[in-house]
């Protein structure tokens, strides 16, 4: 794979992770769940081929029994 070829690759995996880190902010939103360190991780998106990681990030306990009211709300199926 050439240079330029491997730029676009790389560009493309960068903006895949960023419209997944919106979605996944405004799915959480939707459960009244807020990751305020919800980002994309800058040192995994460096170099020529970067593998871009998604940082969930830390959370207050608040947020963290939020999430497993959702999580378990799903898992019964009474995620209305």
């Amino acid at each position: 794979m050439e240079a330029m070829e491997r730029r676009r690759v790389a560009a493309e995996r960068v903006r895949t992770a960023e419209d997944a880190v919106e979605r996944l902010r405004a799915g959480f939103a939707g459960v009244g769940v807020k990751l305020p360190s919800l980002r994309l991780d800058p040192v995994s998106c460096a170099g020529d081929e970067p593998t871009p990681l998604i940082d969930l990030g830390r959370c207050n306990i608040d947020t963290a029994l939020r999430l497993c009211e959702v999580l378990a709300e799903k898992e019964s199926g009474h995620d209305g």
